[in-house]
Formats: C-alpha cells, sequence, structure tokens
C-alpha cells in the first residue's frame, strides 16, 4: 500500500473548493465581542498622552486597553524588543515609544465592528515627535538617533565570514568584478489578512483561533505578556490562507488573548473577534527584507573562482522579529554554491523606522543568491565562457567546505541539478535562438528575446545553532487488526499541503491504506511542539517525527497493547552559530538545490518584460506527492515572479505609501510567465523522511538573477537592482533620465 510519490488529492481541497473551509475570519461564537485597534500611523514617537474618555463613553462600547493594562507589555521572535501597546504606564522602559506607523497604541472591544471602529476614532493621543530614520544610510550615520535607546546603536546583528587569505588571492586573479546590488522589500499579500477569534475554553484556557506558522511559540508569547503559566493558553490553527514567512511573527495573537484575559477579571466572558483590513495588514506586518550587497569577486582566465568579498547591510525595521537568521542565510549565501578558497563577508542588519523585516519565503537567501550569481553570470560574460560550464568548475561537491570552514552535509546534489537543467533545456541551442529571434520572427526590432540561467541552494530549517525538534503522537485502534490510526500533530497548514504529506508519511510508516488515517492538528491543546512551518523544514521534520512515533507503536500494538499510543521527538542533528571573529560553524543539517533557465521578451520602447518561460530543476529527494512539489516550484515562481518585475513596495520617512492592492501590484494571470516547466529531480537525501528534502522556498532562490541575466542577454545592460518595473528599464536602457 503505497502512499509515498502518490499524487493524492489534497486533504482540505474539497472544503476549500466548496467554500466549506473555516479560516480564521469565519469563526463566530454567540455573544461575540469585536476589537479595532488604534495604530501609531506615525514613524517616530512618544506617546505622552492618551486620552480614551470619549471612546468609552459611546454606546456599546465595552473596553478600551491600552499599554498599562498589560502585564509583562514587550514581546519578541528573537529576543523581546516590542511593545504590545505603546503608551505611558507600560512596564519596560522605552514602552511608550512607537517606532514604525503600525505599531499598536489602543484596544477598542464594542458589541460591533461599527461601534469599534467609530470609538477607535474617538482616542486622543498626544504624540512627542521623535526624527525619522528612514534608510539604511542614515541608520548608518554617526549622528544617526537611536530608535532602541537601551542598545545604544541601531546595528542590533553582526556577522563575519573570514576563509583563506582573500587579499593575497586577489593578486592572483585575471579577472576582478565589483558591483552593488540592491534588493527591495516584498509584501506578502497573502489571501486571508490577519485574523482571530479568542475566547474561554470549556478547561477555562484562554483561546485564540489565528493563522500562524507555530502555534507553541504563539502560546508562548501569548504567555509571557499576559505572565501566565503557558498551560493557560490555547492556540488553534485552522485552515490558513497563505503565510510564506510573514505569519512568523506576532500580529493579533497576544492582543486577542489580552482583551479575553481582561474582560474576564470584570466578569465579562465572552468571545473577541478581529479581522485586519488589507491596509491594516499591509502597514502593521513586516516584510521582506531590503538589503544593499557590495560584492568583489574574482577568478582566473580559465574561470576558477578564487576570491569572494561581500559587504551585506540589511534593513531590519523597527524590531528585530527574526532578522537575524534571516541575515546568517544572506551572509552565507552570498557567496553561492560555490566552493570558493578565499572569503570574507561582513553583513549587518540594522534599525530604521520602515515597517519591521521578517521572514519572507527563502529568508535572506534570494537577495544573497541575487548578489551571487549575478557575480557569476558577470565574470561569465567577461571570460566568454558558458555560464554552465562556468558553474559546473566552481560548484560545491561531496566533501566541499562552505566559507565558514565546514563540510556541506552528506547528499550535496547542485552539480548533477545543473548538468541536468542543462540537458533539458538544450542550453547553448536555445541561447541561438534567443539571439536570432528578432530575424526568425519578423518581430519589429524594438522587441528583443533573451535567455537567462541562475541556481541556488537553501538550508532545511533554521540552524545556526539553533535546537531542532519535532514531536508525533500515533494512536492505533482496534481489536484484532487496526481500524483507524490517528496522529496528533501540531505542524500548521498554510496552504503548502502540509497536511496532505502527514497522511501520506503516517499511511507510508504504519503499512495502512489512507482511508485508515484521521488527522488531529494545529492544537497546542491536542500536540506538543512541532517547530515552525517554515525554512523548508516541515515535510522533513515531521516526517522523521511521524516516522519515530510510528514505529513505536507498532511495537506496542504487537506487544497487544490496544489502543496503542506512541510518541516521539525527531531531534535533527545539530548545528552551530558563527563564530565571532571567524564565522566558522556548522550553519545547517541539510539542504534542497534548484537551478532555472529563463526566457524573456523586451520592449524597448515600452520597458514592458515579459516572462515567456521558466525551467526549474528542484532536487526534492523523493517527491511525496509530486503534484503538491509542482505546485510549490510553480507557486515559488510566480511569487518570484512578482517580487522581481512588479512589487514596488514604497515607503518614504517612515510612511507606507503603497498601502492597498491597487497601488501595490501582486502578479494576477496575465502577469505569470507563459509557461513553466518543473524538472523534479530525486536524489534522496541520506536523513530526510523517506528521502525527502524540504523544497518549499528552493524555486524562489534562483529567478531573480536568472530573469535579469535574460533582460541582460536581451538588452546588453546590467540591471542591478529591481523591480524590472518600465520605468526602471527604460532608465537603465538610456530612455529616461
Amino acid at each position: 500500500m503505497q502512499s509515498i510519490g502518490q499524487s493524492i488529492v489534497r486533504v482540505d481541497a474539497k472544503a476549500k473548493a466548496m467554500g466549506q473551509a473555516h479560516f480564521p475570519g469565519d469563526f463566530n461564537l454567540p455573544g461575540q465581542l469585536y476589537m479595532k485597534i488604534l495604530f501609531a500611523n506615525r514613524p517616530h514617537a512618544r506617546v505622552k498622552v492618551i486620552d480614551t474618555t470619549a471612546a468609552e463613553a459611546l454606546q456599546g462600547v465595552v473596553a478600551v486597553f491600552t499599554a498599562k493594562d498589560v502585564p509583562d507589555n514587550i514581546y519578541g521572535m528573537i529576543f523581546p524588543d516590542q511593545p504590545v501597546l505603546c503608551g505611558p504606564d507600560s512596564n519596560n522602559p522605552y514602552g511608550d515609544r512607537v517606532r514604525f506607523v503600525g505599531d499598536q497604541v489602543a484596544l477598542v472591544i464594542a458589541e460591533t465592528e461599527a461601534i469599534a471602529a467609530k470609538a477607535r476614532d474617538l482616542i486622543r493621543v498626544e504624540f512627542e515627535d521623535f526624527p525619522v530614520v528612514a534608510s539604511l544610510e542614515e541608520a548608518l550615520a554617526e549622528d544617526a538617533p537611536v530608535i532602541h535607546p537601551d542598545k545604544g546603536t541601531n546595528t542590533f546583528c553582526s556577522y563575519k565570514i573570514r576563509h583563506g587569505d582573500v587579499d593575497a588571492a586577489f593578486l592572483n586573479c585575471d579577472v576582478i568584478v565589483e558591483s552593488e546590488y540592491h534588493t527591495p522589500v516584498q509584501e506578502h499579500a497573502y489571501l486571508q489578512p490577519e485574523a482571530g477569534l479568542a475566547y474561554l475554553d470549556e478547561q477555562g484556557r484562554i483561546t485564540v483561533v489565528v493563522g500562524g506558522q507555530c502555534n507553541h511559540e504563539d502560546r508562548h508569547q501569548i504567555a509571557h505578556a499576559l505572565q501566565l503559566p503557558e498551560e493557560q493558553v490555547r492556540v488553534i490553527y485552522p485552515v490558513v490562507g497563505g503565510a510564506f514567512g510573514g505569519r512568523e511573527d506576532v500580529s493579533i495573537q497576544i492582543v486577542l488573548a489580552l482583551a479575553v484575559y481582561r474582560l474576564r477579571q470584570r466578569g465579562i466572558e465572552r468571545a473577541v473577534k478581529i479581522v485586519w483590513s488589507r491596509e491594516e495588514s499591509i502597514k502593521g506586518h513586516g516584510k521582506r527584507h531590503a538589503y544593499k550587497i557590495r560584492a568583489k569577486w574574482g577568478a582566473t582566465r580559465e574561470g576558477k573562482i578564487l576570491a569572494a568579498e561581500v559587504d551585506v547591510y540589511g534593513d531590519g525595521g523597527a524590531y528585530a522579529y527574526s532578522s537575524h537568521p534571516v541575515l546568517g542565510n544572506a551572509a552565507l549565501m552570498s557567496t553561492g554554491p560555490y566552493e570558493i578558497p578565499n572569503v570574507r563577508v561582513n553583513a549587518r542588519v540594522v534599525h530604521t523606522n520602515n515597517v519591521p523585516a521578517g521572514a519572507f519565503r527563502g529568508f535572506g537567501g534570494p537577495q544573497g543568491a541575487f548578489a551571487a550569481e549575478m557575480q557569476v553570470n558577470k565574470i561569465a560574460e567577461i571570460l566568454g565562457m558558458d555560464k554552465v560550464e562556468l558553474r559546473l568548475q566552481n560548484l560545491v561537491d561531496e566533501g566541499s567546505l562552505l566559507s565558514v570552514g565546514s563540510p556541506l552535509p552528506a547528499g550535496v546534489t547542485i552539480k548533477q541539478v545543473v548538468k541536468e537543467l542543462g540537458k533539458r533545456t538544450d542550453w547553448t541551442h536555445r541561447k541561438n535562438l534567443a539571439r536570432d529571434f528578432v530575424a526568425r520572427s519578423g518581430q519589429t526590432a524594438s522587441v528583443r528575446r533573451g535567455i537567462g540561467m541562475a541556481c541556488g541552494f537553501k538550508n532545511v530549517g533554521f540552524s545556526f545553532g539553533t535546537e531542532e525538534f519535532c514531536h508525533a503522537k500515533i494512536e492505533l485502534q482496534g481489536e484484532s487488526e487496526i481500524e483507524k490510526a490517528v496522529l496528533y500533530h501540531s505542524g500548521a497548514e498554510v496552504g503548502q499541503g502540509s497536511h496532505t504529506v502527514f497522511k501520506q508519511m503516517t499511511a507510508e510508516a504504519l503499512g495502512l491504506p489512507l482511508e485508515k488515517i484521521e488527522l488531529v492538528l494545529s492544537d497546542t491543546g491536542t500536540s506538543n511542539y512541532a517547530g515552525s512551518v517554515s525554512a523548508s523544514r516541515m515535510t522533513f521534520m515531521a516526517g522523521n517525527s511521524i516516522r519515530g512515533a510510528a514505529e513505536a507503536v507498532l511495537q506496542k500494538w504487537q506487544q497487544e497493547d490496544r489502543p496503542a499510543v506512541a510518541e516521539y521527538v525527531y531531534h535533527a542533528p545539530r548545528t552551530s552559530s558563527f563564530d565571532p571573529e571567524t564565522g566558522q560553524c556548522t550553519p545547517n543539517f541539510a539542504y534542497g538545490y534548484s537551478a532555472e533557465v529563463v526566457e524573456v521578451e523586451v520592449d524597448t520602447e515600452t520597458g514592458e518584460v515579459r516572462l515567456l518561460k521558466v525551467v526549474c530543476a528542484n532536487d526534492v529527494g523523493k517527491a511525496i506527492n509530486p503534484m503538491q512539489v509542482q505546485g510549490q516550484i510553480e507557486g515559488a515562481v510566480v511569487q518570484a515572479a512578482g517580487y522581481v518585475m512588479l512589487e514596488n513596495f514604497i515607503q518614504k520617512e517612515g510612511y507606507v505609501i503603497t498601502s492597498a492592492l491597487s497601488n501595490y501590484l501582486i502578479p494576477t494571470v496575465l502577469d505569470i510567465p507563459v509557461e513553466v516547466e518543473s524538472i523534479i529531480l530525486e536524489y534522496p537525501d541520506p536523513i530526510g523522511p523517506f528521502g525527502a528534502r524540504g523544497m518549499g522556498e528552493m524555486p524562489y532562490m534562483p529567478l531573480a538573477p536568472a530573469i535579469v541575466d535574460a533582460v541582460h542577454d536581451a538588452t546588453g545592460v546590467w540591471f542591478e537592482s529591481f523591480p524590472l518595473t518600465p520605468e526602471r528599464v527604460l532608465r537603465g536602457l538610456g530612455k529616461i533620465t
């Protein structure tokens, strides 16, 4: 009864297709109240006075809460640095400061949503405005205002990598390429904005139904802020309308719980609901980091890359969020999947008064990969070498040392991926066709076709010293034979199909048909810690935990311990963080590998870039569900295409200008590639469950440099920043100033 490798229908497909699936905003309880949040709507200031008198007097208002109502008014994923509510009487120093427009100042709880909104607008706040730090350059200036005075500096994380003798190596290089790259902010734009419902369950626990990526981490943050034992807080994830890293960090979880907590103290035991508008979601929650990367690479005339020097600067916005591991990835991947004997990397991330930056698909990798792959493509052009052949000379292999001085985990397949991509795309032939496009097609001379390529790798798991573990419990029911197997697991389903592969892996591990598997998922009240569904880790981690639980429960069943129940915690191999001086570390326990070829058309009169075809080769180790793997590849390509070509997030002096989907444009059906060809490769990971690797982020990694390479092939111009809007393309072509 093989379940692995089958494209079974997703377990949530029917409910979603028929409109029966319940997302967080769909939950309601009798007698529920409604919440609205007063945002700061200014980038940097001190809250001097909050006058809630008029709001509280409005008929239908049940309560108004401010900073004084938060037991421990601070939270944060890496370390606590953000007030739950900004204002006077906070129990933490500087808790009265707002540092970006989306900082939350007050909560209004009312009988209806309309009353709550009206009351919110009646709250009067007196601010003392501070100078705004609006850019990386301003944050790094010697006289820059310090956004977090208790830290004494705007730089809140930095890493170094020192490998070999970079200066001596440059003396032996025949070609040196120096460039500065800029990658933009990106909005997650998930289908459903932040929404949730909080109430007291039958055991008296504060229960929050919300969308997220790690319900036990949400529970921890809530319990910390309310100063409650974690057992008194329950977090449930229903169907989640997309995440992409954006739901890693807290948005409404704590304030929903706070409302129920304080209302109960007033003798009011009613549920509280909130649904953010799209504008609130865009202004109030984290984004992809903008990066500035200066790169200097050197190679011999034969194409051997000898040295790389890279300076990486990240705009972390107002709070830390997950900037530390994101910067770690960017630093590691800024030299690409190449064995370079001499490397010097300086990486830092700084605070500004922009919207905080956090996790986003690729987790710093796409920014680093853009710089690395651009450098390789430029070296190939200068040397007149084929880009595939140049890569094959320099790509890592089994036993290769990374820039941080440690070998990659076994199962290094980037060379196989690049070779297979070159073979399947007939790389040389396609390049000739692209160059001859105008003559062949009879198109006007303004439309030019180009082809480009890039490759990349991405870690599985947070790593860099983070302890990675995942819990699973399985119960077998029946008398003489197993009638039903129940998997208890807290791993989230955010649209990528994790719960479907949970079912497949459970059936495979137990040797049972799929119809005998029942799932009890994503509830801290029924399952222990599984970690975040992010960093391409959940299939890898959950699969190993499920296999362990299956082995243990089958043993109990064979011993006639029925119903049989067994639990298992999978611990991934240990990793280590950067040495502060050398960067030496074992950063990750597993990787996935990807490479892409892109064909584009560029209209040199209008500046329009059209994606004709993307061919993506991705080593997934083992495709648990091939159709879902293809969906992940296509989804990553479309999302990355938006990042590269369309999505222009604008902030000015700390204010968000593109606060709606009418002026922040994401891809529609008219913007996606004409064709995406997915090449699913299966070279088993030695420690992956059934050989599987993580793969949700890997197809994202190479697309930006591959598109820019194709545009260069068409126009002869290198674009070192994006998105490639028509205006930016025309400016690069010298058509406008």
